[in-house]
């Protein structure tokens, strides 16, 4: 079950797998004190998690559209949740490995719910409201080359094949790579056929850059040789 949750003004949006739960902010108590929930547990309203419009096999995107839930827009959709997922993961092993870079994973992690939002508004439904709520900035794009080019800068030059290895940040951030390449491949289609922000691939092939230069670093970091690739005898 996958989520992109988008905030705008008075409203919550979260996306499951490209279907949307509305959920409205309380307004304020009247006087100064900003009350959030009842006092009374009977009468608080908890939305359910589950919302059944999907038992058929089914689902909605942003713009209200219905298709199939094998349809590249979902494909896409599951596949950047669960590149947030693995990187998340990864983030923790970097965590514990006391690595300088893992506030940049968790932001890495909220632009995936920027690039699910804009995948699950497809531009041949979208109104332009829908594309103004869902645009995607390049800037972000930029944001993941600097990052690049300072790692590098303490990397020594890569002269041969690496395996994925290194400890079990670098290793790990080495499988959300992969997922990442994945992910692109998922969201070509819709950029090709126009659906989909070109901008988001140029992020997702930007983001596998940063993460195998980001694995390599935490190797060196953490004292961890990389496993070079040899023919087999």
């Amino acid at each position: 079950m996958s989520f992109f949750v988008t905030k705008y003004t008075g409203l919550h949006r979260v996306f499951r797998l490209g279907t949307y739960v509305s959920i409205k902010q309380m307004q304020p108590a009247s006087g100064h004190e900003r009350r959030y929930a009842s006092t009374s547990e009977e009468n608080r309203r908890i939305p359910k998690i589950y919302t059944k419009t999907g038992d058929k096999g089914f689902s909605s995107t942003f713009t209200g559209e219905r298709r199939p839930k094998e349809d590249h827009i979902f494909e896409a959709l599951g596949t950047t949740d669960e590149l947030s997922s693995t990187i998340g993961l990864a983030r923790e092993f970097c965590i514990d490995s006391g690595h300088s870079f893992t506030d940049q994973l968790e932001k890495i992690q909220c632009i995936l719910q920027d690039v699910g939002s804009n995948i699950a508004t497809p531009r041949s439904s979208a109104r332009d409201s829908h594309i103004k709520k869902t645009m995607f900035s390049s800037q972000a794009v930029m944001e993941l080359e600097r990052w690049i080019d300072s790692f590098t800068e303490e990397l020594p030059p890569l002269t041969n094949f690496i395996l994925p290895s290194g400890g079990k940040s670098s290793a790990a951030l080495h499988v959300a790579r992969a997922v990442c390449r994945r992910a692109e491949r998922s969201v070509a289609p819709a950029v090709r056929s126009g659906e989909t922000d070109p901008e988001v691939a140029k992020y997702l092939n930007r983001l596998s850059d940063y993460l195998f230069t980001v694995a390599r670093y935490a190797a060196v970091k953490e004292g961890k040789g990389e496993t070079i690739y040899k023919r087999p005898e």
